[in-house]
């Protein structure tokens, strides 16, 4: 047990730290005409950059 929660850790941090970086880039700099697909809505910029989290971590595991 405690090695699937070691094994899904790093991934989860790198996914709810992208999610939270995205609500961050919405809330400070997103875009206010609504015609921005990503940074328009914070649903979409979370969940894009909570993807970006999950590849990041693709790229940097060993």
């Amino acid at each position: 047990m405690k090695e699937q929660i070691k094994k899904w850790l790093v991934p989860v941090i790198f996914v709810l730290t992208g999610a939270i970086c995205g609500f961050l880039y919405y809330t400070f700099i997103g875009c206010k005409t609504g015609n921005c697909r990503i940074t328009s809505n914070p649903y979409n910029s979370m969940v894009y950059m909570a993807v970006m989290g999950w590849l990041l971590w693709g790229i940097v595991k060993k």
